[in-house]
């Protein structure tokens, strides 16, 4: 079970260290069978690896470029990420398919650069209320899955061959349901992460990859979602600003697991 929380352009450094000094002090277990991941702002990379460091959170990067390093202003190495402390790099969110027009050819570049930095994917998926109602949800996610993991790329870091267990998971988020409240039925949720599971595994080899649900996750329906079968745990947006909010998501994940044995 990964607990993730994605703050996106958010939070000032005294709110992260706050942030961080509410879940150090919570005494959650994080190196258990259920595990928390942060994606702050890049700015704030240092002070999670200054105020986190030697708890079992771990963190990443919201992107990264494809190349190592080079003239490319304003962005950010996975080779950098690293070199922050960073385990994680969250790729194909659809805020940067949408704002900044990343093609899953885009996502795959950066993909295999994150990959040979050493970092774990957290590949994000999902469609569009449009492509929804038009009965295309399931082709656009799995197009995404074969873009984004295949592409062009083949060999070791593109295609299915190299990869191992803990280095991906996946994040179903639809678009409609990012930061509208709205959440799609469970039947919905279920059908889709088995899918999602199904297709990534043809793709990559890798049996049991973690899929998690990302789209108006919250305290109060956080468990409902969580105890699916098919879910393996949560990408959160909003509720994850606030320290209780994802603490009380962070523990409905640690009830199911602890349900599970």
């Amino acid at each position: 079970m990964i607990i993730a929380g994605n703050w996106k352009m958010n939070h000032t450094r005294a709110q992260v260290a706050g942030f961080c000094a509410s879940v150090k002090a919570a005494g959650r277990p994080l190196d258990g069978a259920c595990r928390m991941v942060l994606f702050p702002a890049f700015v704030h990379l240092a002070d999670l690896a200054s105020q986190l460091s030697g708890s079992s959170v771990s963190w990443g990067g919201q992107t990264c470029h494809m190349a190592e390093k080079g003239a490319h202003t304003g962005n950010i190495s996975a080779a950098m990420l690293a070199d922050m402390g960073a385990s994680w790099v969250l790729l194909g969110h659809s805020e940067r398919r949408v704002e900044h027009g990343e093609t899953d050819l885009a996502v795959a570049a950066s993909l295999a650069a994150g990959r040979q930095a050493g970092l774990s994917i957290m590949l994000c998926v999902g469609e569009s209320q449009a492509e929804r109602e038009a009965g295309q949800a399931e082709q656009v996610v799995r197009a995404q899955l074969a873009g984004s993991l295949a592409g062009s790329l083949g060999g070791s870091l593109g295609g299915s061959s190299g990869w191992q267990a803990g280095q991906l998971a996946i994040a179903y988020e639809p678009v409609w349901a990012i930061g509208t409240g709205l959440v799609p039925q469970l039947s919905d949720i279920e059908a889709m992460h088995s899918l999602i599971a199904d297709a990534a595994q043809q793709l990559t080899g890798l049996a049991d990859l973690p899929v998690l649900y990302g789209g108006s996750v919250n305290p109060a329906n956080a468990a409902d979602i969580l105890q699916l079968a098919s879910v393996s745990g949560a990408l959160v947006g909003g509720a994850s600003l606030k320290a209780d909010d994802f603490l009380a998501i962070f523990d409905a994940g640690l009830a199911v697991c602890d349900a599970k044995g």
